[in-house]
């Protein structure tokens, strides 16, 4: 899409008329504290979805008379620990990545090649030939020399120590859980994102319903982030593009 002079202009007023609206917000608000948003419902906010998970069949709910004890309670004596699919559990992040390696490799050759005709049918004494100065046992004389170094050096420590809430996805037959755990933190216009895939065992998870890191079978752990910073840190989409395609 082409935006020509007139939608330029529109556009270009358009913002000029937002920020002249929080500039006068701003003004406003000189010498008070900044107002609270008030309590909205968010289910009438547009854009609300409702949440979707994977949850477990309901059960049946019967009452023994007499009885304390209702089928179907989540609770009185019971494990708490997650077990189930819609049960959450909180896995303690705990990374650290270490590594330091070197590598030097180095390659040298040389090679000499001589080729001389001193008897060719008396031809070598020919007066061309002398005159040029050949000699005839010493026709051709070839030398060639190569050599290569190359060396190499990685050092990385990384460290990543967090907690973040997981969900059961599924349980599979021979009982082992299926996680997944997502946590976005929003600061001023920068998101940082942790997410925790994996498989646990039952009996991995602590008496608290927690679970480390490294109990975790097939993890998928991913902490980043996105928003203005993020963007300024990364090489532009340009120079990503030529980064790809030139072979230098």
């Amino acid at each position: 899409m082409t935006l020509r002079a007139p939608h330029l202009l529109a556009l270009a007023i358009s913002c000029a008329g937002l920020g002249a609206c929080n500039t006068a917000d701003r003004l406003s608000q000189i010498g008070a504290q900044p107002r609270l948003t008030a309590i909205e419902d968010p289910t009438a906010q547009p854009g609300y979805k409702p949440v979707r998970l994977p949850m477990p069949d309901v059960q049946p709910v019967s009452y023994a008379p007499n009885s304390l004890w209702r089928t179907g309670s989540r609770a009185f004596f019971k494990d708490q620990r997650a077990a189930r699919i819609g049960d959450i559990l909180t896995v303690k992040v705990n990374v650290t990545d270490k590594a330091n390696l070197n590598n030097e490799t180095k390659r040298s050759r040389a090679n000499a090649e001589g080729f001389g005709l001193p008897n060719a049918f008396g031809l070598e004494k020919a007066a061309g030939v002398a005159a040029a100065g050949i000699s005839a046992d010493k026709l051709l004389n070839a030398t060639s020399t190569s050599s290569s170094d190359g060396a190499g050096s990685v050092q990385r420590a990384e460290t990543v120590t967090t907690n973040v809430a997981g969900i059961v996805t599924q349980v599979l037959p021979n009982g082992n859980l299926v996680i997944e755990g997502k946590q976005e933190i929003r600061i001023n216009f920068e998101v940082r994102e942790l997410i925790v895939a994996g498989v646990v065992r039952p009996e991995d998870i602590e008496s608290d319903n927690t679970i480390d890191s490294t109990k975790i079978a097939q993890a998928r752990i991913a902490y980043g982030g996105r928003g203005q910073i993020t963007d300024v840190q990364q090489p532009r989409y340009g120079q990503q593009l030529v980064d790809v395609l030139l072979p230098f």
